[in-house]
């Protein structure tokens, strides 16, 4: 079992590890953008935030997720949820996913800075020799934003089942060890523009 690592915190979000306390929020988050209705990925309705929010600590009780609450600094509110999912300890490997923001959240740097602090710890602390991200096939916006962040596309999974029984295609990306110095440059980059800290 990797070591959960506690809040994760930057300059412009801090990722807290999720409880029932972060529902509200969370629904709320939710309502901003009706995110719910996207049918490309799976994101709660605000009245099924507590279900979804039990799943997911279920799933960490299991040693298979550790998932978050992202809360943004500026305004102390909560914008979406986020996670390290598919825990593979012995080797050690995660994906990042299931992950959603707020509408209003979008363009505001707090997924950048999300990503930097997941990816970092994974490389930096547990030391990951690759981390993964998956996405819907037709998630355009989903696929350009983890190729942005440099990320290589391994492949696709023809008739994949999501974890709700939905079947997709599956678009599999992944960072190895040797990429993430180049990845961190470039996300610390775009995060300056947000008023953010090159970290040292």
């Amino acid at each position: 079992m990797l070591q959960d690592p506690g809040t994760l915190s930057g300059h412009l979000v801090a990722l807290e590890p999720l409880a029932m306390e972060h529902e509200a929020g969370l629904a709320e988050a939710a309502r901003d953008g009706e995110m719910w209705r996207l049918w490309v990925t799976r994101i709660p309705h605000p009245n099924g935030m507590g279900a979804e929010i039990e799943r997911r600590l279920d799933l960490r009780r299991q040693g298979s997720m550790i998932p978050f609450a992202a809360r943004r600094l500026d305004t102390g509110t909560l914008i979406g949820m986020t996670t390290y999912m598919n825990i593979d300890a012995e080797t050690p490997r995660v994906e990042i996913g299931s992950t959603w923001n707020a509408a209003s959240a979008q363009g505001t740097g707090t997924n950048a800075e999300s990503k930097l602090l997941l990816l970092r710890h994974a490389f930096e602390v547990w030391g990951c020799p690759a981390v993964e991200f998956r996405t819907d096939f037709h998630n355009q916006q989903s696929r350009a934003a983890i190729a942005r962040l440099g990320a290589k596309q391994d492949g696709i999974l023809r008739g994949h089942i999501r974890g709700d029984g939905y079947l997709r295609d599956t678009v599999v990306f992944s960072i190895t060890e040797a990429e993430w110095p180049g990845v961190r440059r470039g996300l610390e980059f775009r995060l300056e523009k947000h008023g953010a800290p090159r970290a040292g």
